[in-house]
């Protein structure tokens, strides 16, 4: 998993899942957050079409991520989800907790 920010947009790139998740994606995480909360922005758009897979463990890791923007006072919203990234928030029992991260369309 990799994750690459350009202004406001945070690409996520390869394996969102327990094997594909290191300390390393935990550190870039956190440090594409602060990069957005020192520039001051208020929005992160999480861009999603790169992500080739995902498990209990990467969406449990992402939701988390999500919420510490919020905490943070950044507003995050899932672009780019591909129909079988929606399919699987749904049959892991996600779906509540992306709904409203999820912009309509």
């Amino acid at each position: 998993m990799k994750i690459i920010t350009t202004g406001t947009v945070a690409h996520l790139q390869g394996d969102l899942t327990h094997s594909g998740i290191s300390h390393t994606i935990t550190k870039s995480l956190a440090a594409a957050l602060q990069q957005i909360v020192t520039r001051g922005l208020k929005t992160l758009h999480i861009d999603c079409s790169r992500i080739h897979c995902a498990d209990a463990s990467g969406l449990q890791l992402l939701y988390v991520w999500m919420q510490c923007a919020r905490f943070r006072g950044v507003e995050p919203t899932l672009i780019n989800l591909p129909d079988y990234l929606k399919l699987s928030m749904r049959s892991m029992e996600f779906g509540d907790c992306f709904n409203e991260l999820v912009p309509a369309g």
